[in-house]
Parts: structure tokens; sequence; C-alpha cells
């Protein structure tokens, strides 16, 4: 049975495909002939990328009447490009180069690339990527940077941590957080000379003071001047990544203002703090009419498991890919901050990691998290509403447990009919 698809034949009738590399762009269009109908005319010019040799195909797009521009991600060269002729009014496209693949055999060349990438997209046959608007192109400036200052800063830590394990202090066997108020008073007592393992144990402050005779014991060891001296200069490195972070995070609620009340109804998710709600928001933005479907929004963020199947047969492990790093990040600490809760998503996260692992665990509960984002995003009306850890136990483990018993009875020829108790 023939069924209508949502595929279109439609050809763009004036288009422009922009080969992007650092110092210069090959510039594509392609328009419909007057003369000889059926015939298309082409138009292939190479241009720096300065903005003023920019500026200059951008107003002859305009004079030809181009509707959409095409561009690869080409690295971070595309940006400025892409920046300029939306400015200009332009309907710009950003498509994976992964999708524009040339035909085997073919040449090569960035004059053929363009050609190539202006014939692929007239027939609409590849898809443009999401860009952001400005402000949240902003925001995710600011994120971004804000993941790599506390990468940085993690590793500093590691670091002072290999530092202190060559001088033979164990502070880290006894104590959970070495950067904690104790900690850093006795790294600080370090750097100043003090030697002494019981003056150092002394310096613990708070439930840190039950494990003084043990901090006696990890203080014993050999730290000399050379290690004072590192030792002060990583933590006055991760003391400067914090003011860094913390001015950072000032920027992003200066930014993510605007967008307050969206901020609160993401924080009502288990696992989401304000924090992590601004980071994803700085992701995927406000518009959840870029994505038809909570699946799409999965997909897109490589949480969904990729389907292949030939002569079939399904291949591979249904592995999910490699998506946006810096939201797969957020939604995996959101993951195992949800799974340490008695919620919904707390109680999913356990059952998962007891039968398929931490890291399936992980993927399931933030796509989980992920669908409800798109939901509280695409539906001002909507509040989040947790169903509750014993929802399993409630709910579908009754009712599996009842089909089970009914198929087991049937199996042994009864036929079973259920009537509720009095």
């Amino acid at each position: 049975m023939l069924e209508e698809t949502q595929d279109t034949e439609e050809i763009i009738e004036r288009i422009a495909a922009l080969d992007v590399g650092k110092a210069e762009l090959v510039c594509c269009v392609r328009l419909p002939s007057e003369d000889r109908p059926g015939k298309r005319l082409q138009e292939v010019s190479t241009h720096t990328t300065m903005t003023r040799s920019v500026l200059s195909p951008a107003d002859r797009l305009r004079c030809l009447g181009v509707t959409r521009v095409v561009m690869e991600a080409t690295s971070d060269y595309w940006k400025p490009i892409f920046y300029v002729l939306e400015a200009a009014g332009f309907e710009t496209w950003l498509v994976n180069a992964r999708d524009v693949k040339h035909l085997p055999g073919r040449p090569k060349t960035d004059r053929l690339d363009a050609i190539w990438l202006c014939k692929v997209a007239e027939r609409q046959m590849i898809r443009p990527s999401f860009v952001p608007p400005p402000r949240i192109r902003e925001m995710r400036h600011l994120a971004r940077y804000r993941c790599d200052l506390v990468a940085m800063r993690t590793a500093e830590k590691n670091r002072t941590e290999k530092l202190l394990e060559d001088a033979q202090i164990k502070s880290s066997v006894v104590a959970s957080d070495t950067f904690g108020v104790s900690g850093r008073a006795m790294m600080a007592a370090l750097i100043a000379g003090e030697r002494n393992p019981t003056v150092l144990a002394q310096m613990a402050r708070a439930s840190m003071r039950t494990k003084i005779s043990a901090l006696e014991e990890a203080f014993t060891g050999r730290f000399t001047d050379h290690h004072a001296f590192l030792l002060a200069k990583m933590l006055a490195r991760v003391d400067q990544l914090n003011r860094d972070i913390a001015e950072v995070d000032a920027k992003i609620e200066e930014l993510v203002a605007p967008f307050a009340v969206a901020v609160e109804r993401l924080d009502e998710i288990p696992g989401i703090g304000r924090t992590a709600a601004s980071l994803i928001l700085a992701e995927i933005g406000l518009d959840m009419t870029r994505f038809p479907t909570a699946g799409h929004l999965a997909s897109w963020a490589r949480f969904a498991p990729t389907m292949k199947e030939s002569a079939g047969k399904k291949k591979g492990r249904n592995a999910t890919g490699h998506g946006n790093p810096y939201l797969a990040r957020v939604l995996g600490e959101a993951a195992v901050s949800a799974g340490k809760t008695n919620t919904f998503l707390g109680e999913r996260y356990r059952r998962i990691a007891r039968r398929r692992g931490k890291k399936r665990a992980i993927v399931a509960v933030g796509r989980s998290i992920l669908t409800i984002v798109w939901h509280l995003l695409s539906d001002p009306d909507a509040h989040f509403i947790d169903l509750g850890a014993d929802f399993y136990d409630t709910r579908i483990g009754p009712e599996r447990k009842k089909r089970t018993h009914i198929r087991q009875l049937e199996a042994l020829g009864h036929r079973v009919i259920l009537e509720p108790a009095a």
C-alpha cells in the first residue's frame, strides 16, 4: 500500500553554497535560466574570509535573489561567515560535513566542493544543523568556557594530589575532600614550613577532628621545600580558577535572567540545579519547535541508540554515538545526582544500574531528563510531577507479575479469569 511521505520534490530555485576555509571561501550560486527553461545557471567565485570581503558576496547574493545560503561546519571558520550572512537577512543553513560526502572517485577541490554542496542543497537532500540564536550563543560560549575551567581546576587538583603522594602525605586517604576547610589549612601550613604531624592534625575542623590520630599518621612523610614551592603554585592556580569560575557564573546569571522562569521550572527536576539548568538552556535553547518531538531532541543529543540493520539482521551494539559533549556532561552529572534521590528518576537509575551497569543507567536517565526538559519548554503550562520511587512496585511490578502468572497457567492448559477481591 502506497503511503504519503513528508518529502518534497521542490528544487530551491535560487541557492548558494559556500566552501569555507581559514583564509578564503568559494561561493557557488545556482539560478534558473531565463532563456532556456529547465536549465540552470551557475557562478563560482573565490573571496577571502575578511569581513569586508565577505560583505561583497553578500551583496552579490542579494542582487541575484538568493533565498538560502548553505555551508559546511568546518572547524570554527564557518562562524563569522554565518553570522554576517545571518545578520544580512539570508536563510542560512549550517550542514554536517558527513551528510555531503563526495562520490568515490571524484576529484576534490574547494571549487568542486562548493558546486557539489550547492547541487545537493538545491534538491533539499540535506538537513540544517541546530544553530541557536545570538542570545543563546552568548550563553553557550560562557557555559562551555565554564566547563573548560572546571576541567582545568580538576586537573590542577589531581596534580596537587600526585604531588602530595610524591611527598608521602596521605591526607586524601583520611579526608574525603582534600580541598575542604581543614585540608586547605593543613596545606597552607605545609607551605609555611610546618612539618610536625601533630600540629598539622590539630588543624582539623568539625567532623575531621574524629580522625586526628589517622591524620597524624597521614602527615608523617618527607615533604620538602621543593614540594612546598610546587604546592604553592598549584593552590594559587586553583584559587585563580575558582575566581574565574565565579565571575563566569555571575555573567551566566546575568544573561539567563530573562529566562528565569524556564530555569526555575527545570530546577524542579531531580538532579538539576540552577547551574545545570542554565547550562542545558545554553546548549538546546528555549525554542523547542526546532525539535518536533522529545525523541528528536534525544536523537540530536545522541541519547538514543542507533539502528543498524542489514538483510533482516540488526548489527552493532545499539551505541548512542558521540553527540554534544557539553550537554552529555551536564546530563550525566544530573543522572548520577538523581540516582541518589528517593524519586522516580532515582529508582529508575538504581534499577537499570543493577541489571545493566552504571553507564547504561546514566544514558537512560539522561534521556528521561531530556524528555522532561522538552515537555517543560514546549508547554509553558506544564509542570514537573514526580511519579514517586514506588512507581515500579505499585504499578508496573504487580501488572508484570499478573501477566507472568497468567501465561504460566495458560501454558498448563488453564483458562484464567481474574476478579478483584472483595
